[in-house]
């Protein structure tokens, strides 16, 4: 039973990372280069600047992620806050793409007997389940930076990437219809 419970929410867990990823592709995808490093006030962070500290922390919490402590020696955090004045939008989606891949290499691997282990995050243990929890709202938190500012900086343009405002009702009809077809049944609740 706890191996069940431990697979199923790997596998979950690993779908959510998955959504979170594909929100902010489909939000930085809208933007043109320029719009990726803006600052709306002193004390934002452009999208640019969230990918790169979500970059950096996914390669600390992730490199050796049973084996060695998340918070790595050679991190600079404050770093992760400045970027060069030549970063290119083809360096803001390297760094997306290879701190995804750090995350999904450390996850993918797991097996429902590791949910329980102890790692480390700066010296404070964690249970595997309690250190991804603590990454995935971590991350949830800043794509939804993302999306927010993607969404401001395109205004009127912004192409939703998720129900559209005022549709809910419509968007609800579709896809009730669209289980019951695959249910072959009248009510798309499922029967437990």
């Amino acid at each position: 039973m706890a191996d069940d419970a431990s697979r199923h929410y790997l596998e979950n867990v690993i779908n959510e990372f998955r959504l979170l990823k594909k929100q902010g592709e489909r939000a930085m995808a809208q933007l043109d280069d320029a719009r990726l490093f803006v600052t709306i006030d002193p004390e934002s962070n452009s999208i640019a600047i969230l990918v790169k500290h979500i970059a950096g922390n996914m390669r600390s919490r992730w490199t050796d992620f049973l084996t060695s402590d998340g918070e790595k020696p050679d991190r600079f955090r404050d770093q992760e806050f400045i970027l060069d004045s030549g970063a290119t939008r083809e360096d803001v989606m390297r760094w997306w793409d290879e701190g995804w891949q750090c995350l999904f290499d450390a996850l993918e691997p797991l097996k429902p007997e590791d949910a329980m282990r102890k790692v480390l995050i700066r010296l404070e243990p964690h249970t595997v389940i309690q250190a991804i929890n603590r990454q995935l709202t971590h991350y949830a938190t800043h794509i939804g930076q993302i999306v927010f500012l993607a969404k401001h900086l395109k205004s009127s343009d912004w192409k939703t990437i998720s129900v559209p405002r005022g549709q809910s009702e419509q968007f609800n009809q579709k896809h009730f219809e669209r289980l019951r077809k695959e249910a072959g049944r009248e009510n798309p609740v499922p029967r437990y």
